[in-house]
């Protein structure tokens, strides 16, 4: 997508910090971090938002999961990690591209939000 913010930062046209990258995913730190850890893990296919997904992007899904747990592994966040799709504006989605976020370093409270 042409004006997307995260396929910018993914071509390269915006900087980031980034963390991890593979054929399939591009994974950077976040911006306004919520925990010591906190990434992003999104897809290089443009997937508007989990809501936009079809059966075709299961496996782009599940992958950017396997990426984070892989991630959190190599951070050492043995105490435990969340892993966040938000979905929409009144879950607080501000980026319109599926991304996963991966936060660990701190203990997380429940609910969320």
């Amino acid at each position: 997508m042409e004006d997307c913010l995260f396929c910018k930062i993914i071509a390269g046209k915006i900087p980031s910090k980034r963390v991890y990258e593979d054929d399939r995913t591009f994974v950077f730190e976040d911006i306004r971090p919520q925990a010591p850890t906190h990434v992003l893990v999104i897809p290089k296919k443009h997937i508007l938002g989990l809501d936009q997904a079809s059966e075709s992007d299961a496996a782009i899904i599940g992958y950017c999961q396997l990426v984070a747990a892989k991630l959190a592994r190599e951070r050492k966040l043995e105490g435990g990690f969340r892993t966040v799709y938000n979905v929409g504006p009144d879950a607080g989605q501000t980026v319109f591209h599926l991304h996963l976020h991966l936060l660990g370093g701190r203990k997380m409270s429940w609910p969320p939000g």
